[in-house]
């Protein structure tokens, strides 16, 4: 249910993008964007922080995109969430608080050196998709940073994302493997991951 959510309000700037321009297509990002925290939060009593992040960054360069009529804006938001979220797991990892392993070391019981590259391997990640958007946005046209903003990015995610689950699978503990029935168990409850694509 949580991963419809996410996937909606992607669904809907592409579509009206297609439709009109980009500033209805940001406009309706913005309202779609707000209605899933919202809707999220009357389901699961809680919403996650990199939703949370993700839909201010979508607010306000959204708005200013609307409010200066430059498409600059949004371009910037997708690098500016990327670059964020790879401080905030380098910070949080080097003060001894890894967000990952916040995340989902209630369900995962890894050793600390798995955490520390899993750590690694996201912010590496996070910070060639904010180049790469970058240079994607400055470099080709609208259309190609649009498609490459709703489907490169989310399947560079969802690849990343199994690559993940396959190495935690790996470093799991034998008995803990025999009680999952899947390698990436821990993505059915609706992964916040998920929402980075937006």
């Amino acid at each position: 249910m949580k991963q419809l959510l996410d996937f909606i309000p992607l669904i809907i700037f592409f579509a009206l993008y297609k439709f009109y321009d980009i500033y209805v297509a940001t406009g309706a990002l913005i309202a779609a964007t707000a209605v899933q925290v919202i809707v999220t939060y009357a389901i699961y009593k809680k919403v996650e922080k990199m939703q949370l992040i993700t839909f201010v960054m979508v607010a306000l360069f959204g708005g200013m995109t609307l409010a200066l009529h430059d498409d600059n804006f949004i371009k910037w938001k997708v690098t500016i969430v990327y670059v964020v979220f790879a401080l905030g797991l380098t910070v949080s990892h080097l003060m001894g608080k890894s967000a990952i392993k916040s995340m989902l070391g209630k369900e995962l019981t890894l050793p600390e050196a798995a955490w520390s590259t899993i750590t690694w391997a996201w912010v590496g990640f996070f910070s060639l998709c904010a180049a790469l958007n970058l240079y994607i946005a400055y470099h080709l046209p609208l259309d190609v940073w649009v498609n490459f903003k709703v489907f490169g990015l989310l399947a560079a995610t969802l690849v990343f994302t199994l690559l993940t689950g396959g190495y935690i699978y790996k470093h799991l503990p034998k008995r803990t493997k025999k009680r999952k029935t899947s390698k990436f168990h821990w993505l059915q409850r609706g992964d916040p991951l998920t929402d980075l694509w937006l």
